[in-house]
């Protein structure tokens, strides 16, 4: 008796259907559009501050070449342009000049070990590549299998993490009896560690072995990290200085698990937008269903108003006695 029609259960759902649907088909371009306004005002601010130092290399760099020509008549320009295609080439290859000598050492074991990490990592500093066909393929093959194999171990390195935090914080509350301050305290800690060991403390080693400033080797650390990898800055790769055989291997462990690290981080942040996106959905369903109540029941208020004003012109028109004498259709029959 009190079952209601088949129709009438299946409406609301293929109405949330559609709601979830018109709200993805809507959200893509929402997020397009301020993905590109993002990346836009990244591109303004960044022409602003860098196009003016970069007319001024340029500036630079084409008076220091007529320069030394005016000062070297034996210098002919196409020799000297030639001579300095070469040097570029050769510095992209690993090669530098040193006096009468030449520095190798790029493509030592240390030095390709640390190209491999680069590569499989997608971090792609772009100073160094393959200059061979045989390696060129050998490269393609090897990120082919061994991203897929980095993904899946930062993945089981970031779940290592998460379970010791989980760890200690259950330490915590059986031994202090805490329970919302101890996973507080524990995120807490996990945070600032990780924010020492891979972003804070970093640049004070790359100080000592690079020269850097804190503010390059920040800038290196995280620009590392988050695999964006410009590769203006690069470790082991400064001619004039000599690094211990451990430097670029312990560079890559850091790596490795910073990495796994800032994924937590972003993915913390992902979360977080998703929440508030999701709570922000909430509060509107919220204030759609009660509008659609309290329109409900207006239409039902005055769905009764009508029915009394129909009941009462009856009354008068049929009199008393053939007002109250209705009999349904199906009782009829």
């Amino acid at each position: 008796g009190g079952r209601a029609p088949a129709g009438e259960g299946a409406e609301p759902a293929a109405q949330r259907g559609c709601g979830k649907g018109q709200r993805r088909r809507w959200g893509v371009p929402v997020l397009l559009v301020a993905y590109m306004g993002y990346v836009g005002l990244g591109a303004g601010v960044l022409q602003a501050l860098e196009r003016p130092a970069e007319v001024r290399a340029a500036q630079q760099l084409l008076q220091q070449h007529w320069e030394l020509l005016a000062n070297h008549t034996c210098l002919q320009p196409p020799a000297l342009q030639r001579l300095i295609q070469g040097i570029i080439q050769a510095y992209k290859s690993g090669i530098t000049l040193q006096g009468n000598s030449t520095s190798l050492g790029r493509w030592d074991f240390s030095g390709s070990f640390f190209f491999s990490i680069s590569a499989i990592t997608t971090i792609g500093y772009g100073n160094l590549s393959p200059s061979t066909a045989a390696g060129r393929i050998f490269c393609i093959l090897f990120a082919l299998f061994g991203i897929p194999l980095n993904l899946v171990l930062l993945n089981e390195i970031g779940q290592l993490m998460l379970l010791g935090v989980q760890h200690c914080a259950h330490y915590l509350e059986e031994v202090f009896h805490w329970q919302k301050k101890a996973s507080l305290l524990i995120k807490t800690c996990a945070l600032v560690t990780g924010l020492l060991l891979f972003l804070l403390l970093p640049p004070l080693l790359f100080f000592d072995k690079e020269g850097w400033s804190y503010e390059e080797g920040f800038y290196y650390s995280f620009i590392t990290l988050s695999t964006i990898g410009f590769g203006d800055y690069v470790i082991g790769m400064n001619p004039d200085r000599t690094y211990p055989g451990w430097y670029k291997n312990v560079i890559s462990l850091w790596i490795l698990f910073g990495m796994a690290w800032l994924a937590l981080i972003i993915k913390f942040c992902i979360n977080f937008l998703e929440s508030s996106s999701d709570f922000c959905q909430c509060n509107k369903k919220s204030t759609e269903m009660a509008e659609d109540l309290m329109d409900g029941n207006k239409n039902s208020m005055t769905g009764l108003r009508d029915v009394e004003i129909c009941n009462d012109k009856d009354t008068k028109t049929k009199g008393p006695a053939e007002s109250h004498t209705y009999t349904a259709p199906t009782e009829a029959l």
